[in-house]
């Protein structure tokens, strides 16, 4: 099996609305940063690897739309996944670990601001029982996150500590679509916009898009002189029945970790994809994180996803904020998490690391 890592990211500024009427136009300056950054041009990409959702876009095979942004001509060799493009990132990576690829470029994108992302999400839920009832994306987060403060897991004070801190690591972040200092105090005094949610507590919503180049072996030290190293890589699902798991846990993100041979705090950073505050504390109980006497990893330097959430690309932008970390020598070690579905349903790990 070849080694497979990564060898360089771009992202499109987090922003409210882009204004655009397709994904092309936030995929073309995302490809030439990408590509100019490594000295690559378009046709040294073996594979190429999308995530994007038909119903975010309203009209079917809206991915082969997306293609004009990569050109007509060559042909190429490409795969589309209808999630988060983290999961194309693994169809990627496991192109290149089994020789039949050198170089793989992996991109996602979304534009929420184009329709009603709450109850657009309702589609993810169990097409007989849940969907007829169209309950929104945040009503759902909120049955959850009132779970966990009940079973004495958190309280509504951490949850705003944890926005706090996602504002806080923002402002070092020019692609954050919100960041500033924000005391927990002052984000408490905000009203509910569904119990005990406030609006700090939810991700924004955001169009966007970004991009991951993979590389094998040699070809990415010719191409990095510091490759950020895949050393473990799982995804795991959960019951997509609200009613058959207990939401105050999250085992396949536990399960996914365990296989991808993260241990608690021994990554030096971690990207966690939590579109609530509430999910970020389950997702640091699930995967061990914040259990050493050191202090543990640094979580989301980014800001994360409460500061910027492009649909389908938000998990990849974790995978290639990780990496970036590794790539400039700031991180040994990084671990990046990425998740689908309602309630943190499905979950993937990646494991990043220096030479």
């Amino acid at each position: 099996m070849n080694q497979v890592a990564v060898v360089g990211f771009a992202q499109y500024p987090n922003v409210p609305s882009a204004g655009t009427t397709s994904g092309v136009e936030l995929l073309v300056p995302v490809f030439q940063e990408v590509l100019a950054d490594l000295a690559m041009s378009k046709q040294d990409i073996d594979f190429w690897c999308s995530g994007s959702s038909d119903y975010l876009a309203g009209r079917a095979f809206s991915f082969v739309n997306a293609v004009d942004a990569i050109g007509a001509y060559p042909p190429i060799v490409e795969s589309h996944v209808e999630m988060d493009a983290a999961w194309a990132l693994y169809e990627a990576y496991v192109k290149l670990l089994t020789g039949e690829a050198e170089t793989a470029l992996v991109y996602g994108f979304g534009k929420s601001s184009a329709g009603q992302l709450r109850r657009i999400l309702a589609l993810q839920l169990d097409p007989y029982l849940h969907a007829p009832l169209w309950p929104d994306s945040v009503s759902v987060a909120a049955l959850q996150a009132r779970l966990g403060i009940e079973a004495g897991l958190y309280g509504e004070r951490d949850m705003a500590e944890v926005a706090a801190a996602s504002r806080a690591a923002a402002r070092d972040n020019p692609k954050a679509q919100v960041s500033g200092v924000d005391s927990p105090d002052t984000l408490l005094k905000a009203p509910y916009v569904a119990d005990p949610l406030r609006a700090h507590d939810c991700a924004p919503v955001t169009d966007g898009a970004a991009a991951v180049v993979l590389a094998a072996g040699d070809r990415a030290r010719a191409l990095r002189e510091r490759p950020a190293w895949i050393t473990g890589f799982a995804h795991r699902v959960d019951s997509p029945a609200l009613g058959a798991r207990d939401l105050t846990t999250v085992p396949s993100a536990t399960a996914a970790a365990e296989a991808a041979g993260l241990r608690g705090d021994d990554v030096d950073v971690v990207e966690l994809h939590a579109p609530f505050t509430h999910q970020q504390l389950l997702l640091t109980r699930a995967l061990g994180l914040g259990e050493s006497d050191g202090g543990g990893a640094r979580i989301n330097p980014s800001g994360g996803v409460l500061c910027g959430n492009p649909m389908f690309s938000a998990g990849l932008s974790r995978i290639g904020a990780a990496a970036e970390q590794v790539m400039s020598g700031r991180a040994g070690r990084a671990a990046a998490h990425a998740t689908s579905g309602p309630a943190l349903q499905q979950n993937l790990v990646c494991v990043l690391e220096g030479a």
